[in-house]
């Protein structure tokens, strides 16, 4: 669900923009963001499933309680615009096949996903709503149809290039709907939320015995969803880089413009194959962000929360959730594009993340909170790497702007 996840609308309009403005030179950043993201995610679900605890309780052990707020704040800002921005281009998707009002269908969708959230177990509708993702799948399928340019395509895999500003706000793009800061309270509240469902499962602190096994789900688990995340969205570099930035398309503004990307491989179903996975991986995506957001705050909040309570049992949880998608419904009526929106979403994610990865990377690092379960070197040295990484190209980002 995670993997899943981290291919929501913003990552398609992101990894599409990637692809159309500077063609192959950009695939590098998969190819570079797939151990470090496969290891953040790793350090998220380790924290969670060690201790029991979300990964804001947890920072408090390291940190003080106000910057723990604030940045359980920055993770409200950054998710409210995210969810604000996968709502609205659901509703631009929407409307390229039923010609219905995008604001119109923005909104039928955040109800939905609201009624989805308060009403019915997100994992049970998952289930069914991940199939829809499986569209994305057709930028796997156009990869092999269209003609690549193999010589710039092994070359944009090999030889990291950065040519202008343009190319550094893509690349922090790129890495923030990559390694997104709501995946890692999403994963790390998934590990507690899976000790309490789970017969005779207890914090690994608690539990010693139960760790290897444990472990080694959490490590299939993670590379598996992150490898097809990363694949996907490698392929839709490389399929708008051999459709749309070959014939002269090198900027997406519109919905419509990111969905010809599929013409050769769907034809007059472009329109239909591309909404079916903005809307597929919005539905998905709009619960992570909000509930991601919801465990953060309650976990400060000490308050009781899960999707898979009913609403009377965790009022400030739902609460949370509710005024996310509320106030992401106002993005719609922005004067950004919807595209436009996902993207520069996309660009402030890159930038929230740097504090909070260099927190997780505090708490997997603590013996007193961690016990003997604190990360192994190789995880660490990919886990601050990462960290580094993404706290360069931030501020690569504030020197260009």
């Amino acid at each position: 669900m995670t993997g899943a996840a981290d291919d929501d609308p913003s990552g398609i309009a992101t990894y599409s923009q990637a692809g159309a403005q500077f063609g192959y030179a950009l695939g590098w950043t998969m190819i570079l963001t797939f151990p470090l993201m496969s290891a953040i995610q790793l350090i998220s679900a380790r924290i969670g499933r060690v201790t029991g605890r979300g990964l804001a309780g947890n920072m408090e052990d390291v940190l003080a309680r106000p910057v723990v707020t604030a940045l359980v704040t920055l993770l409200f800002v950054a998710n409210t615009i995210n969810i604000g921005a996968d709502l609205a281009a659901m509703g631009a998707a929407a409307e390229l096949v039923t010609g219905l009002s995008a604001h119109a269908t923005t909104v039928g969708f955040a109800l939905l996903s609201l009624v989805l959230q308060i009403f019915v177990p997100y994992r049970r509708y998952s289930k069914l709503l991940k199939w829809l993702t499986l569209t994305l799948f057709a930028y796997v399928a156009l990869v092999f149809i269209v003609p690549l340019d193999w010589k710039q395509l092994v070359a944009g895999l090999v030889i990291p290039r950065i040519n202008g500003r343009a190319a550094v706000i893509t690349i922090v793009a790129v890495f923030g709907t990559t390694i997104s800061p709501y995946l890692f309270f999403w994963q790390s509240a998934q590990e507690v939320e899976g000790i309490a469902g789970r017969t005779g499962a207890k914090p690994l602190r608690d539990a010693p015995e139960q760790a290897q096994g444990e472990f080694h789900r959490m490590r299939f688990d993670t590379l598996f969803g992150m490898a097809v995340s990363n694949l996907v969205a490698l392929a839709i570099i490389i399929g708008t880089a051999a459709t749309l930035h070959a014939t002269g398309t090198a900027s997406i503004e519109t919905a419509a413009d990111a969905a010809k990307a599929l013409r050769p491989v769907a034809g007059p179903f472009a329109f239909l194959l591309f909404s079916f996975g903005i809307i597929g991986t919005g539905l998905l995506a709009v619960p992570v962000l909000a509930g991601s957001a919801a465990y953060a705050v309650s976990d400060t909040r000490k308050w009781h929360g899960s999707l898979d309570d009913k609403p009377r049992q965790a009022i400030g949880f739902y609460s949370v959730i509710g005024l996310a998608t509320v106030l992401g419904i106002g993005i719609d009526w922005s004067p950004l594009d919807p595209i436009k929106a996902l993207f520069w979403s996309a660009v402030i994610n890159g930038v929230v993340a740097v504090p909070i990865m260099a927190a997780m990377m505090l708490v997997v690092s603590r013996r007193q909170t961690m016990g003997d379960f604190t990360a192994s070197p190789i995880l660490l040295t990919l886990g601050w790497t990462a960290t580094v990484l993404m706290a360069m190209a931030a501020a690569a980002l504030a020197v260009v702007s």
